[in-house]
């Protein structure tokens, strides 16, 4: 897909990010520009990070595929594989405590690929927050959910979406409490950061 992209779109936001987010292929916009979700399916990704009390600069966004496929096709299983060094590159350096899968090609790839877990379509899974051990990762929350631009295209999902972000914030209520009761705890020992 390089020979045909003007731009590759790696991702970009925080990097110390708790959440980063994962969607499935740069559209015309991205590949113009270079930065992930800047159309209009951006533009309601970032209505949705509102709603929760978050802002794009506050989490990572990346995709499945850092280049935009011919006539924006569907990333091909073989393509997302060829991109998989980078995204999960970009996963350790980021270090999440929750990824959160927008579509079912980032849902395959984190649920199949990365955690060794069946992936049964982002109809079916998503609607909870899952913990998952990734492989060469660790141990992450993850949450699925429908790709912005199929609420664009059906408004009958977007309810479905907003229910899906809601979910966001109680997996950062989570992750607070926990990092509360590791602040209240004992110091941790070298044991517990060789468990990491």
């Amino acid at each position: 897909m390089h020979k045909s992209r003007t731009k590759p779109v790696p991702g970009e936001g925080n990097l110390d990010a708790d959440i980063l987010f994962i969607g499935e292929a740069p559209g015309r916009q991205e590949d113009l520009s270079g930065r992930p979700f800047v159309g209009q399916a951006g533009k309601l990704l970032e209505t949705l990070l509102r709603g929760i009390g978050l802002r794009r600069e506050e989490v990572f966004i990346t995709n499945v595929v850092k280049c935009r496929p011919p006539n924006n096709r569907d990333p091909k299983e073989e393509e997302v594989r060829a991109c998989s060094a980078h995204t999960q590159a970009i996963i350790k350096l980021i270090e999440p405590k929750v990824i959160v899968t927008l579509g079912n090609h980032s849902g395959k790839y984190v649920f199949s690929m990365l955690g060794g877990r069946e992936w049964k379509g982002v109809s079916r899974m998503r609607g909870r927050i899952y913990e998952l051990e990734l492989r060469g990762i660790g141990e992450v929350l993850v949450i699925p959910t429908y790709h912005p631009a199929a609420a664009l295209y059906n408004p009958k999902i977007r309810p479905a979406l907003e229910k899906d972000f809601s979910l966001i914030a109680e997996a950062r209520e989570r992750i607070a409490k926990a990092n509360e009761n590791i602040a209240k705890g004992k110091p941790r020992s070298l044991l517990d950061f060789l468990k990491k």
